[in-house]
């Protein structure tokens, strides 16, 4: 595959004043309803909530910090789906939110920015893809309000929501970002993500070390033990960690795990 190219001009990565890392919960979309996936599988879709914007105010309310709320249809479609919905999400939260989903354009990617409290834009399939689209909206966003988004299915980079593979080496992904210009990267392993099995931290300590990129984990993670153990590696660049069945499910309090990280 063709990585991405250099952007010539120098980035700082700026670290958030207070907490390591944060613990962010995730509010996943798809038709309307807060839903989860298993192993990014589509056709393996459990509902939690028909009422979002409830959901994302509950968290708030339990000390989350910031939000990762993903437009899982505009991930599979090619475009936002959930446009007027994410923006009640953000601007009723009042914390800063991170979307992602459809992203595949700099004008999208600027109109979900535009919107009160989205802080981050999340990038995937338009990275893997179109490198030229990357360039396009940090230019516009600026390195520290563009994440990326690397999913990892059978040790290679997952696009178009999971749904397809490239030959991407996860590893040589990453590099070649962060010499485009981006600092911050989301590295999910899509066998672990909705499993409650925990995450797979070798490999993204691994990634986070030998990219350069700061890196926030996602995918299994599903207790305190887990919450210790990735806060145990921020020193290899891990400065988050999204919680999404674990926190539906019951099997993590949410508050507890924000009060572990702070």
């Amino acid at each position: 595959m063709a990585y991405l190219q250099p952007v010539r001009k120098a980035y700082i990565y700026m670290e958030r004043r207070g907490a390591l890392m944060d613990v962010i919960p995730a509010i996943d979309l798809s038709e309307g309803a807060v839903v989860r996936l298993l192993r990014g599988e589509f056709g393996k879709k459990t509902v939690y909530s028909d009422d979002p914007v409830g959901t994302a105010r509950k968290f708030v309310a339990a000390g989350a910090k910031r939000l990762h709320v993903v437009d899982l249809d505009g991930a599979k479609s090619g475009a936002p789906v959930h446009y007027d919905l994410i923006r009640r999400i953000a601007e009723s939260a009042g914390v800063p939110v991170q979307v992602g989903g459809g992203m595949r354009t700099a004008q999208t990617a600027k109109r979900m920015a535009d919107i009160s409290n989205v802080e981050r834009i999340i990038l995937g399939t338009a990275a893997v893809e179109k490198p030229r689209v990357l360039k396009q909206i940090l230019g516009v966003l600026g390195d520290q309000r563009v994440v990326l988004s690397v999913d990892v299915k059978g040790g290679v980079v997952a696009t178009r929501g999971w749904l397809a593979e490239t030959e991407g080496d996860p590893i040589a992904f990453g590099r070649s970002a962060y010499e485009a210009g981006l600092r911050i990267a989301i590295y999910t392993d899509v066998k672990q993500d909705g499993t409650l099995r925990g995450p797979n931290l070798e490999a993204t300590t691994r990634f986070a070390r030998e990219t350069g990129l700061k890196v926030i984990v996602a995918g299994g993670v599903s207790s305190l033990a887990d919450i210790e153990m990735i806060k145990g590696e921020c020193d290899a660049g891990l400065i988050g960690i999204i919680v999404g069945r674990a926190i539906y499910e019951g099997a993590l309090d949410l508050a507890e795990a924000v009060r572990a990280v702070a």
